[in-house]
């Protein structure tokens, strides 16, 4: 996304600056619709006007410190135009169809684009799809947080905690880091748990610390973000911090 001359800030006081903002990163809202639906989505769709809108909702509502605002936009987007689909789903009929699907040029080994749009048409694309859809792009905004501290989403299937002891330890030492803003600024900017003051507030162990350093900097990211599915997987944590 391009930054140049208008902030978000910017965009949040003044409406000739969001207006700007807003032509700014047309082709990233253009990119997050065609990402979120599967398909070419240009100014004159429907889709357009959902991730518009939904562009605007995530300019007055996002937070720094939460993530960056590229990804919180493209989360919006993406829910926005799932309950786009959602409410579509609930009228049948005629199906368009695109130019590729009369010339024939359809992908047989990835007929997702297709499939989706006729699904979407004709309300066959489910609850569950729908939850598939959303804590997939959950985890991809998440995984690019993670990768600038140097691991990947998928490295917690091995640094979680198993033991019962040990998921209360990091508990403790999650809820310590989202109690103390200053110590999350740090961990953010460093890109790195801070490990001695951590140990110090939290009081767990700096062997357990260090052990699952992943897993603790992920769980505080999520609950710390926009993610309400990715959380529900945090929920012994959530209920410790409440």
């Amino acid at each position: 996304m391009d930054k140049a001359t208008v902030t978000v800030a910017d965009a949040r006081k003044d409406k000739e600056l969001r207006d700007q903002f807003i032509q700014q990163n047309k082709k990233f809202i253009l990119g997050c619709a065609y990402k979120s639906v599967k398909h070419y989505v240009t100014e004159s769709d429907d889709e357009w006007s959902v991730s518009l809108i939904a562009f605007n909702e995530a300019i007055d509502s996002y937070e720094d410190g939460k993530g960056t605002f590229e990804g919180f936009a493209s989360l919006v987007i993406r829910r926005r135009l799932v309950d786009h689909i959602r409410s579509e789903a609930r009228f049948t009929g005629e199906i368009s169809t695109e130019p590729y699907v009369i010339d024939g040029d359809v992908d047989d080994e990835d007929p997702s684009a297709f499939q989706m749009e006729v699904r979407k048409k004709t309300g066959e694309l489910s609850t569950d799809d729908i939850a598939k859809i959303t804590i997939r792009d959950e985890i991809e905004d998440v995984q690019e947080i993670l990768k600038t501290y140097g691991f990947s989403f998928f490295d917690l299937i091995e640094c979680s905690p198993k033991a019962e002891k040990t998921k209360k330890s990091c508990t403790l030492a999650v809820k310590g880091l989202l109690e103390n803003e200053e110590l999350i600024s740090k961990m953010k900017s460093s890109r790195t748990l801070p490990i001695k003051e951590l140990c110090e507030i939290s009081k767990v162990p700096r062997k357990i610390l260090e052990r699952h350093r992943r897993y603790i900097i992920a769980a505080v990211e999520i609950l710390k973000g926009d993610y309400p599915l990715l959380s529900e997987y945090l929920g012994f944590i959530r209920e410790a911090i409440k």
